[in-house]
């Protein structure tokens, strides 16, 4: 279903419910026509099929031949605070769903050109090559079925923040500076500690394409926070299970079969009470909602922290062929069932869907601004419109890509 389609579905003639939405999330804006742009971008973004720019957002809602240019300002000129917005956003969803776990998701917006802020070349999983690109930093609420963007951090590399010209183009606060990405992804946390309900669920985050996510989990630990992190099987460095790189039972790596061997000795390092790998099988809910029977390999290893000894659990999913998945978690959830770990990583590729659908299906995050104010300006209020099509039971076909994501 097409945005327009969709917001005819949702509102007859005359009616226009995100209305109350717009006053929840943006009434605290001081002046009148911060807020009545802010109703007019959201609803923009709604009802705008295809590219966003701010000529077709204003064409779709406006019959004044400058309303862009309005809008423009309201996103790039205009010096409102976006973090009331995601913080009544966060209490939004909350009341209406049951959130399960905090999801920290690297989302690679890819761009052209070299002027949009904190854009720089890296190397792209998905696509095995290095791309032009920004790095967005997503927390999304993860709940059954659906996940809600209400905050975002904005990698900005060094070659931005030490540079004083770039950083007064793209108007870059003064408390930015550079910082690793499980510190983005410790400070969104922050920011959703005084805001949320759900201060209690588990945290999921992706560190499969960084060094240091033991920064990440030994804060996590030192808080008290339970988590499952993907970490990259060649980061698993001498400081956790002892080696240079993760050996799975029958000696395969990862991509090579595994025999149907039930424990077998772990990698050298790992004390000997608890170095073996375990196989077995756990009940999940497939994406078209049937339970099925998943592989599973698992081990429990301790580890030496500043509180003292600590349990953790590697364990990755096995495909069908018997070949472990390209990606290990580590989680602090020793005593949990391994059908509820399996869950708790289904949420991470969940919202990783959702950042596909957000970029490509809805075309959200496809943002031309160039400043850093705006870039928030503008993903506050991706975040909003997304989580006001998903609660509205706008149709995306959000079950057979995550099907597909998750046969991959």
């Amino acid at each position: 279903m097409s945005p327009t389609r969709a917001w005819q579905a949702m509102a007859g003639p005359g009616t226009h419910p995100v209305d109350t939405l717009v006053e929840e999330l943006f009434g605290y804006l001081p002046r009148a026509d911060q807020r009545r742009w802010a109703h007019v971008y959201l609803r923009g973004l709604l009802l705008t099929d295809g590219k966003k720019s701010m000529r077709r957002l204003a064409e779709s809602v406006s019959a004044s031949p400058t309303a862009w240019y309005s809008l423009q300002q309201f996103i790039n000129s205009s010096p409102w605070e976006w973090e009331p917005a995601r913080d009544a956003l966060t209490r939004w969803v909350e009341e209406r769903s049951s959130v399960r776990a905090w999801t920290l998701t690297p989302v690679v917006l890819p761009k052209r050109g070299g002027h949009s802020v904190g854009v720089h070349q890296r190397f792209d999983a998905s696509t095995g090559r290095r791309i032009n690109c920004q790095l967005g930093i997503a927390l999304f609420l993860s709940c059954p079925g659906a996940n809600f963007p209400v905050g975002w951090r904005l990698f900005l590399p060094q070659q931005w923040t030490d540079d004083p010209q770039l950083r007064r183009r793209a108007r870059i606060p003064e408390t930015e500076s550079f910082q690793p990405q499980w510190k983005h992804m410790l400070d969104l946390m922050g920011s959703m500690a005084p805001r949320t309900s759900s201060l209690s669920v588990p945290v999921v985050a992706d560190m499969s394409d960084a060094t240091d996510f033991r920064d990440l989990t030994s804060q996590l630990d030192s808080t008290g926070r339970d988590f499952v992190v993907a970490v990259h099987p060649r980061q698993l460095s001498a400081s956790v299970c002892g080696v240079r790189e993760l050996t799975l039972p029958s000696g395969a790596r990862i991509g090579h079969h595994v025999r149907a061997d039930t424990a077998v000795d772990a990698p050298t390092g790992v004390p000997a009470a608890r170095r073996t790998w375990s196989r077995r099988i756990a009940t999940v809910t497939g994406a078209d909602g049937r339970f099925r029977q998943a592989q599973v390999l698992s081990t429990l290893m301790p580890q030496q922290t500043d509180g003292g000894r600590q349990a953790y659990r590697l364990f990755t999913e096995l495909d069908t062929a018997g070949r472990p998945s390209s990606q290990v978690w580590l989680t602090n959830l020793v005593h949990h069932r391994l059908d509820e770990l399996l869950e708790l990583t289904r949420l991470y590729i969940s919202s990783t869907v959702t950042a596909d659908l957000m970029d490509g299906h809805h075309e959200l995050l496809d943002f031309a601004g160039r400043s850093f104010p705006a870039w928030h300006h503008h993903m506050t209020m991706a975040s909003a419109a997304y989580t006001y099509m998903r609660l509205a039971h706008a149709l995306h076909p959000m079950e057979p890509r995550l099907a597909e994501r998750r046969s991959a």
